[in-house]
């Protein structure tokens, strides 16, 4: 898991770093750059080039056809989802009793074959859609897509609140995994995921595997595992069209989904809503907005006459 400036609390996988090459696009940014302080400008805008108001003003007249959304764990903060290492009230402290040889070893798919209790309690909080609803950021990501301007969705988290929100599962590379589907540790051969639902969450315990008898699990992303090939599958077309990329929530630390936003044309517009500054978001196409995801998704929203539409979707969410 990975911690992020808004605490990248959600619940995310394994950190992974598979060997993905930067896309060749031309007048990509593929160089990542270092801030100082003092080359960084006011949190909405630039002195010259993109402001806030020019993307709100872009998203009024349907200038932006191809968004592309780069999410980390602050998207879910709101939601209560508790995070991983806070003292005292962090998962991982809660789990303490299991005495896990290493707080990450929760995501170790050999230690799961030896002992699966601490992600089946795991598993039974953080499972999409029973505990948890989604956040007012994550219905934003619904309006992009019945708009039909949204391209993709990579995000971090494995909390699964944007399909609970219903976002189209076409537009999202969840690169972390998901617990919509399931399959044996050991053979690989798929299990149903309703069943393993219910074993975790009713029963308490790990299914087992219909043909083998080894240990089943949701298709999250362990340490050691592959992240999921649709990532690499779609992530060079993606960055090559869009024509806006939103950051929100993350500190973009966690390879290769950090290298998103730098890997777009150098002309693309660029968003990062976060609580502090990450990555390259300091040149002359990037805008930057300090502070809470789901504040400044609903003042966006305001100024291009989008909230009541956010708002219906918001409630919709919440009684789903």
């Amino acid at each position: 898991v990975a911690s992020t400036s808004e605490g990248d609390v959600s619940i995310v996988g394994s950190v992974l770093r598979p060997r993905i090459n930067a896309p060749r696009i031309a007048g990509g940014r593929n160089a990542k750059c270092s801030a100082r302080r003092d080359q960084i400008r006011d949190s909405s805008s630039s002195a010259e080039g993109l402001t806030l108001e020019k993307i709100v003003d872009s998203l009024k007249e349907g200038n932006y056809k191809k968004i592309v959304v780069v999410a980390g764990a602050g998207v879910s903060c709101s939601a209560g989802i508790p995070d991983f290492r806070t003292p005292g009230s962090g998962l991982y402290d809660n789990l303490h009793k299991f005495n896990l040889p290493y707080a990450e070893a929760i995501f170790d798919v050999d230690f799961y074959r030896q002992n699966p209790m601490p992600f089946v309690t795991l598993s039974r909080e953080i499972w999409p859609g029973v505990k948890y609803r989604p956040t007012l950021t994550h219905c934003f990501f619904t309006l992009l897509d019945k708009r039909g301007i949204l391209r993709r969705i990579y995000t971090q988290n494995i909390d699964g609140l944007e399909v609970v929100a219903g976002v189209d599962p076409e537009k999202l590379v969840e690169c972390h995994g998901h617990f919509r589907s399931a399959s044996c540790t050991s053979c690989g051969m798929g299990h149903d995921a309703d069943d393993c639902k219910s074993s975790m969450l009713e029963e308490g315990i790990a299914p087992t595997c219909n043909s083998c008898g080894g240990l089943v699990k949701p298709s999250i992303v362990f340490f050691g595992e592959v992240m999921p090939s649709r990532f690499s599958e779609l992530v060079h077309f993606d960055v090559a069209s869009c024509d806006l990329v939103v950051t929100l929530g993350t500190s973009l630390l966690v390879a290769p989904v950090a290298s998103i936003p730098d890997w777009v044309k150098s002309d693309t517009h660029r968003l990062l809503i976060n609580r502090e500054l990450v990555g390259s978001f300091y040149g002359p196409t990037d805008v930057f907005l300090e502070g809470d995801c789901d504040e400044h998704v609903r003042k966006i929203c305001s100024m291009v006459g989008w909230e009541e539409e956010l708002d219906e979707l918001y409630s919709d969410s919440q009684s789903k």
